[in-house]
Formats: C-alpha cells, sequence, structure tokens
C-alpha cells in the first residue's frame, strides 16, 4: 500500500516520538562492557587500535536509534557477568552466548545466530574426511565458553555410543592460543565459533579447514541484567528498527555474517 505525504510525514513523526520516549526510560551514557579479542565481532584496528568490529558497529547504531551515548568498557570475559549484576555496566556486548545458565543474571537479546564449528590445518585435511575422524583426538577451544561442554556432548553422542574413543578436549585461553597449538602441533584440531572463522582465513591466507558443519544452534546475545527491563525493551526495538531499515544487514554484509542473520529481535531465544 502506497502512503500519502502526509501519511508518510505522520508515521516518520510517531516514529520519532516513540524513539525519544524510549530513549527517556534508559541511562545516558549506556556502558556496555568488551573484551576485544574476538574478530569479527571485537577487536583492536591494528592501524589505530581502536576498537572495531561487527558488535562495536552495531553498538553504536543502535545507541543512534535510542539517541543516547554509548560507552565502552574494557573487561576480562570472566568478570562481564558481575559487572552487569554489580551495576559497573548497564550490558555485555561482546560476542556471548546466550545459554540458559547465564540467565539468572541477564536477560539476552539476541542479535546473530551462531555455533561451534571444528576446524584443522588445511594441510591436515585429509586426516579428517568426516567429523567422526576426531574421535579419540585432542581438540582445542577456549576454556572460558560453553565449547568445551558442546565438544564433551557431542563425543558422548557421535564417539562413546558408537563405541570410538570420546575427544580429548584441550582447554586454552582463548581462539588465537588453540590456533597456535594447531599450527605447534600439540593440538589435532580446535573448535571456535563458525562466524569467526571465515573471517580468520581471510588474515591467515586461508590456513583453516572446516570439518563438517556447526554442531550446535545457538544465539548471541546482548546481556542486560534481569532487573532492567526497560533497557531490555529499548535494545530489542532498537534492533528491530535496525532490521526493518536495513542498518542490520549492511553491518552484516560488512562483516561477512549475512548467513547468521536473525529474522527479528529475540529475547532469550525465545525460548
Amino acid at each position: 500500500m502506497r502512503l500519502s505525504s502526509l501519511s508518510r510525514v505522520a508515521l516518520a513523526l510517531s516514529v520519532g516520538i516513540a524513539t525519544c520516549a524510549t530513549a527517556q526510560t534508559v541511562k545516558n551514557p549506556i556502558v556496555a562492557a568488551i573484551v576485544p579479542n574476538y574478530p569479527p565481532f571485537e577487536f583492536k584496528d591494528p592501524a589505530t587500535d581502536k576498537l572495531t568490529g561487527f558488535d562495536v558497529d552495531l553498538g553504536e547504531a543502535l545507541a543512534a536509534k535510542l539517541g543516547v551515548k554509548l560507552q565502552w568498557e574494557e573487561t576480562s570475559f570472566d568478570q562481564m557477568m558481575n559487572a552487569v549484576a554489580t551495576k559497573r555496566v548497564d550490558m555485555i556486548l561482546s560476542g556471548m552466548t546466550d545459554l540458559p545458565a547465564r540467565r539468572g543474571t541477564v536477560t539476552f537479546v539476541d542479535y546473530i545466530m551462531t555455533g561451534p564449528q571444528f576446524y584443522t590445518l588445511k594441510t591436515k585435511m585429509g586426516d579428517f574426511p568426516n567429523m567422526a575422524a576426531l574421535c579419540g583426538k585432542h581438540v582445542g577451544t577456549s576454556r572460558r565458553t560453553s565449547f568445551p561442554a558442546d565438544i564433551a556432548t557431542w563425543s558422548d553422542a557421535n564417539c562413546v555410543k558408537a563405541g570410538k574413543p570420546p575427544v580429548v578436549v584441550v582447554g586454552t585461553d582463548g581462539s588465537a592460543d588453540a590456533r597456535l597449538q594447531l599450527r605447534q602441533n600439540r593440538i589435532d584440531a580446535a573448535v571456535q565459533g563458525g562466524e569467526t572463522l571465515p573471517y580468520q582465513n581471510s588474515l591467515d591466507e586461508n590456513a583453516y579447514a572446516p570439518i563438517g558443519k556447526m554442531f550446535v544452534s545457538q544465539y548471541t546475545g546482548i546481556g542486560i541484567a534481569t532487573d532492567n527491563a526497560a533497557l531490555s525493551k529499548a535494545l530489542a526495538g532498537a534492533l528491530d528498527q535496525l532490521i526493518a531499515d536495513g542498518t542490520y544487514k549492511k553491518l552484516l554484509a560488512k562483516w561477512h555474517l549475512q548467513d547468521h542473520a536473525v529474522p527479528k529481535a529475540l529475547v532469550n531465544g525465545n525460548s
């Protein structure tokens, strides 16, 4: 249906009024916790040492929709949940997986679909014609994520139940450490977010080869304290606006994440 000029003006005014009203319900500035070591979501630009990445762009776009400033607070992954609970920050926007176990502390506004991906060095890909070849192998992944438990669950279902030796999970200090151990032949394969592997390959001259597909479907979300419903609602509304006006799609394309889009803002995975 085509709108008349008057109708379009009225619609624009109503959206503007709604945005102003939303902004009045949240503090200004919003303080967001971030750990800049997870490209392409968040990292430091080597040339400028400034924060960059999909999460950074998305956070700034969300703040602009709400008419507020966004203040980034760099911290460690281990401290982010506590920082929200103690009100040192207002939200977490740093590639955090929406897990039910975390929802006692935070409400998640989910903005992208993710999942763990097995991979190895391209020079070793002949050793892994399929995912079953991982049984009995040493697989490294960040111990601070849900990936060690995800690997163990996959191993129980696909190795142990089939009478094969389980995957040996090697906890690492992060994805970069896992890749280092892989290059040093200390582990056979590794796991990181499937959405991050193409970007890493673009930096490392396609050194890595995926093994199978992402073996768990998960959402990545913005974490907000459970008692801050106003901010959760405001961010969900702002994300839906970014999806509707095409900004979200452009940011995904910028960081080669188009295959991981969500159709709308999801609160706690709508579960």
